[in-house]
Parts: structure tokens; C-alpha cells; sequence
């Protein structure tokens, strides 16, 4: 149950509920049918009235539940199946082969001695079977040099080849923004823990032109919001929704990421932003990009934001992978190269039991010198068919996507592929691995080049 008020989102539709409103007398008090309510049986009723909980239709990760309600209210909740649904939010779906539940979900909103119920139907799908990954799908945008390259592409694998791919959509934008600055950058595609639902994030930014103004312009007075979209099968995407995540103190919201944390029952959404003194409102002073982070569970209601990475300089662009039990963050040093800072503009790679911690352990820096000129926007993922992992480094201003392996994480050794076809200027992105029938999937829903 998140305990901070939601922060509001774009383009989005309200769902389907069933609603049985009913007014409560708590003990000592009374509730007669004609007389006129009290101003806290109609501020109940008022908020009742207007909550609303996403997704109720088909419930396949853990809901958000509202603590609180409009008009000063709290709001408290009940279900009728907490083995599937409890009363925090959390689900529990029926496992491949039992058929899906229905539950009912009650909000018991109180203010002062007045209180007022509303119950909502939420249907719940069984789980997915589980099926092999037989190869590669990644999203990725790819530059401000023409009018259309910041928005989505996306590409696919060569069957399960990690370095050969082919462009689909004939090569043009799957995903295109019509929000914000109508740019998009940086689009990151991650898989639910449950395996059936995708959400993708990007950055709402626009530079083709110079229409976003300069570099530190843009990290003064750009957006403080995230682009998202939900998928079923990575072919058909909802609307895209604006949702504000950064605080108001933040200049910036780049490379938005995410990673399912099993602990919190939640996702942690992870981006960069400079964040300028609470007396500077016009954003004027000298900061720096650091590593922020808040949690949601439905990509629309997040928490408040927080402070993950900052070592007292500009960092950007995390990524995390996990492995045996760790996290492991990959960081783009921000910094200008001088010879007090030979690793500026590369890769650091550090690790963690705990993936929200403010401090992690060092594992290696200066990832991509000597192979990529200048590297950010890193990409890992592991192989599906060996004991491999790669890495993406974007060498911007040159090349795009260079590939890097390893078979060991903790080396921090990573070496150049030898050879390798990556789409042509593929920038800033995210490799995800798919099973067969989402392979099929994509090569039947778009032309492949």
C-alpha cells in the first residue's frame, strides 16, 4: 500500500469497476435515511466516490491501494479473498491451469466519526507457464540528427544470435510521442515478474533541431516527467501516458530504468536528474546529475522520489542486472576527462545485496577505454543459450552501440565481440530476451528489414 498521495499521469483510462457505495455510522453515531449528512458523511462520500484503483479488470501484478483519500480522508481496505488478493495490495494469482479468481476489494473511507464503503470487483488471470527464451528483442532510439530519430524503434535477433539483428517496421518508429516535448530518448522495456505484462519508459526530450534549447538548458528547465506504455505481448501498446516522477527541485529526467525488487513488492524506477537548491526556483545555480529513484507498483502511482547514487559528481544512466543474490549497477561517469579523472566519460561498475542502498560496493571502472572513444546508456543482459553476459556501451557522437561479453561479472573485465550486426545507429536502449511465440509475434506484426 503506497503511503504517499499519487502523483498524477496523462492519457490514461479509467477502468471498469463495480461500485456498491453505502454510508456507515461508526459507535456513538447514526446515519438516517432522509436526514441531511454531516459535513464528514459527505466529505466521505465525496471521496469514495472518487477513488480509483487501475487495472481492476485483469489484475496481473500487485495493485496500489490508496491510504489516503480526497477531503482529508484515510482510507482503509478489505478483501474477501486475501489468498488472492490481500488487503495491502498484494496478489497472489492462480497458479497455469486453475482458471482465473474474482475478488471483491472494499475501501472503508473515514473522516472524524463518518465513514463510507465502496467495494470494487478486481479479476484475476491465472499465471502464465513458464517458456523458454529463443531470442532478442531491443528497443532503442537513435539520435537528434533527424526529425524522427528520437522516438522508438525497435529490432529483433537473428533466432538467438545476441549480435545479429534485424530492424522491424521496415526500420521506421514503432512508438512515436505526442506528449511533452515529443521527443523520446533512452526507451527502456522491462518484463513483469509474473512474465505476461511490459511496461516501456523513456525520456521526454527533443533535441533534433536545436528546439530544446542547449545541452545545460535542457538540465535546468526540462521535463521532470517520464514517458510510459503498458503491452500484453510487445505488439499492442496502450497510450502513451506523461507521468511526473522527479521532485520540483530537478532540472531534468534522463534515462528513466527499472527493476522489480521481490522485497518491496514493488518496482524501482531509477533516473538522473540535476537537483538545484530549494531557494533557486529558476534553477540558476551550478549542481550536478545524480542517481534518483522512487517505487511503484502500476507505473501510474509512484512514492515520493529519492536520492540513490550521488559521489559528489555528475552520474548518469544506470542499469542494473541481478546475479546470484546481487546487484549489480552499471553508471556512466559524467564528468569532464582531465588527468585527475581518466575514467570521465565511461563506464563504473559497482554491486549490491540490496538494490535501493545508497551505497554499493566497487567492482570496476573505466568500462569501454580503449575500445569505444567516450561510452553511456548502458545495456546488460544475459545470454540465453550460454554462460555469457553482454554488454552495450553507446559510444555517442561515433559508432552508437558497440557490443562487450564477459562469463564473469565480478571480473569487470569485458571485451569487444568479434563480430557483430547491430541495427544501423541503434543508440541508448534495452535488450530484452522473448520466448518463441513473442518472437513470432513481432516477426508477424512488422515488416523485418
Amino acid at each position: 500500500m503506497s503511503p504517499h498521495p499519487p502523483r498524477r499521469a496523462f492519457g490514461s483510462l479509467l477502468p471498469l469497476l463495480s461500485l456498491v457505495v453505502g454510508l456507515l455510522a461508526l459507535p456513538g453515531g447514526t446515519a438516517h435515511a432522509g436526514r441531511v449528512r454531516t459535513g464528514d458523511e459527505a466529505a466521505t462520500a465525496r471521496a469514495a466516490a472518487s477513488l480509483t484503483v487501475h487495472g481492476l479488470g485483469d489484475v496481473r501484478g500487485n495493485l496500489t491501494l490508496p491510504a489516503a483519500g480526497a477531503h482529508g480522508t484515510s482510507v482503509t481496505w478489505r478483501s474477501h479473498k486475501p489468498r488472492v488478493i490481500d488487503a495491502t495490495g498484494i496478489v497472489h494469482r492462480p497458479e497455469p491451469g486453475a482458471g482465473p479468481e474474482r475478488v471483491e476489494l472494499t475501501a472503508v473511507v473515514t473522516r472524524g466519526r463518518a465513514a463510507t464503503r465502496r467495494t470494487f470487483t478486481a479479476s484475476v488471470p491465472e499465471l502464465p507457464r513458464k517458456q523458454p527464451y529463443t531470442g532478442y528483442v531491443m528497443s532503442y532510439f537513435t539520435g537528434e540528427g533527424t526529425a524522427d530519430g528520437e522516438q522508438i524503434r525497435m529490432s529483433l535477433s537473428r533466432g538467438d544470435d545476441a549480435l545479429h539483428w534485424r530492424e522491424l517496421n521496415g526500420g521506421e518508429p514503432v512508438l512515436t510521442s505526442g506528449l511533452g516535448t515529443e521527443g523520446l530518448r533512452d526507451p527502456f522495456v522491462i518484463r513483469s515478474p509474473e512474465g505476461d505484462t511490459f511496461y516501456q519508459i523513456a525520456t521526454d526530450l527533443r533535441m533534433y533541431g536545436g528546439g530544446g534549447g542547449s545541452w545545460d538548458q535542457v538540465q535546468r528547465t526540462g521535463s521532470r516527467s517520464v514517458m510510459v506504455w503498458e503491452s500484453k505481448d510487445l505488439v499492442n501498446w496502450t497510450d502513451q501516458r506523461l507521468v511526473e516522477v522527479a521532485p520540483e527541485t530537478a532540472g531534468n529526467t534522463w534515462a528513466p530504468e527499472a527493476y522489480y525488487d521481490e522485497e518491496l513488492g514493488s518496482y524501482v524506477v531509477f533516473w538522473a536528474s540535476r537537483i538545484y537548491s530549494a531557494d533557486d526556483p529558476e534553477h540558476t545555480g551550478s549542481t550536478h546529475n545524480r542517481m534518483m529513484y522512487a517505487t511503484t507498483r502500476d507505473f501510474r502511482t509512484f512514492s515520493e522520489p529519492a536520492v540513490w547514487h550521488d559521489p559528489g559528481y555528475s552520474v548518469i544512466d544506470s542499469t542494473v542486472v541481478r546475479h546470484d543474490g546481487s546487484y549489480y549497477r552499471f553508471t556512466k561517469d559524467e564528468r569532464n576527462p582531465s588527468s585527475d579523472t581518466p575514467c570521465s566519460k565511461f563506464i563504473t561498475v559497482e554491486k549490491s545485496r540490496d538494490l535501493t542502498s545508497p551505497s554499493y560496493d566497487f567492482v570496476a571502472d573505466c568500462v569501454g577505454r580503449g575500445s569505444v572513444d567516450r561510452g553511456e546508456g548502458p545495456a546488460v543482459f544475459r545470454s540465453n543459450t550460454e554462460e555469457k553476459w553482454y554488454l552495450l556501451i553507446d559510444e555517442f557522437g561515433g559508432r552508437g552501440y558497440v557490443p562487450f561479453e564477459t562469463d564473469d561479472l565480478d571480473s569487470g573485465k569485458w571485451t569487444v565481440s568479434a563480430e557483430y550486426e547491430l541495427p544501423p545507429g541503434a543508440r541508448h536502449g534495452t535488450v530484452l530476451p522473448v520466448t518463441q511465440e513473442e518472437y513470432e509475434r513481432l516477426l508477424g506484426a512488422y515488416a523485418v528489414g
